[in-house]
């Protein structure tokens, strides 16, 4: 059965889970799993860099799977304009410059982030909101 223990906490769980996919999988520093696979020398492949690449691949079907069936296509565009109208806020009342691409792809990144721990967690927000639960949820309740 489902649990309705759906907790700001949760969300910030899956916030945390979102960041790490997506700055692990790639992030301006240097330090990230596509810096490290095209580093990598393919006529010895390692099993490590293989194993890594499965586990991202995992979490971002995961995380991607669940947004898209949770928020749909409106939503999503809805959570996209909403980030993105908060990110040219910071732009043009000069709290964020676009100058510095690093930043930039920072501030994009945890965007991306922020869209797909609002997707893990929607289906949660709304049955709060208004409810209704979800397919799913009816299937687990029975």
């Amino acid at each position: 059965m489902a649990s309705n223990g759906f907790t700001f906490s949760s969300f910030l769980l899956r916030l945390f889970v979102a960041l790490v996919l997506v700055f692990a999988s790639y992030n301006p520093s240097g330090y990230s799993y596509s810096h490290w696979a095209r580093e990598m020398d393919l006529s010895a492949i390692d099993p490590l860099i293989v194993l890594a690449g499965v586990v991202l691949l995992i979490g971002w079907v995961i995380f991607l799977r669940a947004t898209i069936r949770s928020l749909g296509l409106i939503g999503i565009l809805l959570a996209t304009a909403l980030f993105g109208t908060i990110v040219w806020t910071f732009i043009y009342y000069d709290l964020l410059v676009t100058d510095n691409k690093q930043v930039m792809t920072y501030v994009i990144e945890a965007l991306l982030a922020m869209i797909l721990a609002a997707g893990m967690s929607w289906s949660h927000v709304r049955r709060r909101m208004s409810g209704q639960i979800d397919v799913d949820d009816v299937d687990a309740a029975t």
